[in-house]
Formats: structure tokens, C-alpha cells, sequence
């Protein structure tokens, strides 16, 4: 089996809406650090550091299909509150994991009323145009354990 090598890739970044609003950012604190084609970033991030060497810095705008996806009216959905635990206090804005079609998702409870609760599994990036401004700081072969475990390991990585 011949696959290609995965890098591990370690990013400063600031995450920008189209209106300007910085969404996130790791300037002031740790890099970002993702092993490469785990899904650990955005297709469309990951995309645009393929060619991309230690030291560059690069704006990159990226579209919903490369982020978080269109916003999916199919995933609003209600569920009587009687199915979450009763220690549960259920309030909007609470997220929580629950099983979908795909695998486990992130919902957030967005109303509750007569008994039912409301929720969105879209992710609260979706529909939108993610800009990043990117340093790349880092770009290595993932070690033989990274790669079994399917993370980075060491600084900025996970520890065991």
C-alpha cells in the first residue's frame, strides 16, 4: 500500500467573517496544530495549505461547500423534552451531542415550548464565507504513533 505521507501542520491564524468580524483567532496564544486528511480542519483550509511551506502567510477566502456546509433546514428537528435525562436542565442555546445519519453531531437547543424542544444540528459557521489570514509555523511527517492514533502528539498536540 502506497499511501501518500500525512504531515502534521502547525498554523497561526485569524478567522474572519465577510463582514470583518473576527470569529476566531490563535494570535496571543497556542498555534493550531491538525494531522493532515483526518478531517481535524476544514476541507477548504486544508486545501489551501497543501503547497504551502513553513514561513508562508497567505489570505484565503473559503465558500460553505468547503466549510461547514449550507444551512440545512432538514437538520431542525423537535423532540419532547421527556426524551432527555431528567437531570438534564434543558435550556436554549445548550449544545449537546446526539447520534445522526453520519455519526455523532453537535445540536443546540434553540426553543422550548409545550413540552417540545427544538433543535439545529447546522453548524453556527454554516452558510457562511470563512476568511483566514495564515502563518504556516510548522510542517512535518507525522510520526508512526501520530498516525495509528489519528492526532498530533508533543507540543501543541495531544499528550499521553
Amino acid at each position: 500500500m502506497n499511501e501518500e505521507i500525512k504531515k502534521v501542520i502547525g498554523i497561526h491564524y485569524t478567522l474572519t467573517n465577510d463582514t470583518g468580524e473576527t470569529i476566531d483567532s490563535s494570535i496571543d496564544s497556542d498555534p493550531l496544530y491538525f494531522l493532515q486528511k483526518t478531517g481535524s480542519v476544514i476541507k477548504g483550509l486544508e486545501d489551501a495549505l497543501k503547497s504551502k511551506e513553513i514561513g508562508d502567510k497567505f489570505e484565503v477566502s473559503i465558500s460553505p461547500e468547503d466549510a461547514y456546509g449550507k444551512y440545512d433546514e432538514n437538520k431542525i428537528q423537535e423532540m419532547p423534552l421527556s426524551s432527555f435525562p431528567k437531570e438534564s436542565e434543558v435550556k436554549p442555546g445548550m449544545m449537546f451531542n446526539a447520534e445522526g445519519s453520519h455519526g455523532v453531531v453537535q445540536v443546540e437547543v434553540t426553543k422550548i415550548e409545550n413540552e417540545m424542544v427544538t433543535i439545529n444540528g447546522n453548524h453556527p459557521l454554516a452558510n457562511q464565507t470563512l476568511n483566514f489570514n495564515v502563518e504556516v509555523i510548522e510542517l512535518r511527517e507525522a510520526t508512526t504513533e501520530e498516525l495509528d492514533h489519528g492526532h498530533v502528539h508533543g507540543p501543541g498536540g495531544h499528550h499521553h
